[in-house]
């Protein structure tokens, strides 16, 4: 599956993953504007044996079939308030 992960220019350490480049149909319309118009980060093969850096592949896999969209957001200890 080809993914495309999107960084929010609003929210540091916030990606968007989507299975269609530019497809955001399926993305509720609050979450788009709290995340701010998407820039395309990244685009790669996404399989279930690929390791990503924070979450596991299987789990974005899920999320695009049943939701349409991954949304990743920082931990806590990464940015915390």
């Amino acid at each position: 599956m080809q993914c495309f992960v999107y960084r929010s220019p609003k929210k540091a350490a916030a990606y968007l993953y989507l299975s269609r480049q530019d497809d955001f149909s399926k993305v509720p319309t609050g979450l788009l504007k709290l995340f701010g118009k998407p820039e395309l980060a990244l685009e790669f093969d996404l399989t279930p044996e690929r390791k990503l850096a924070v979450v596991s592949a299987a789990d974005v896999i899920q999320s695009l079939d049943q939701q349409g969209y991954y949304l990743q957001m920082p931990s806590e200890n990464e940015y915390p308030v």
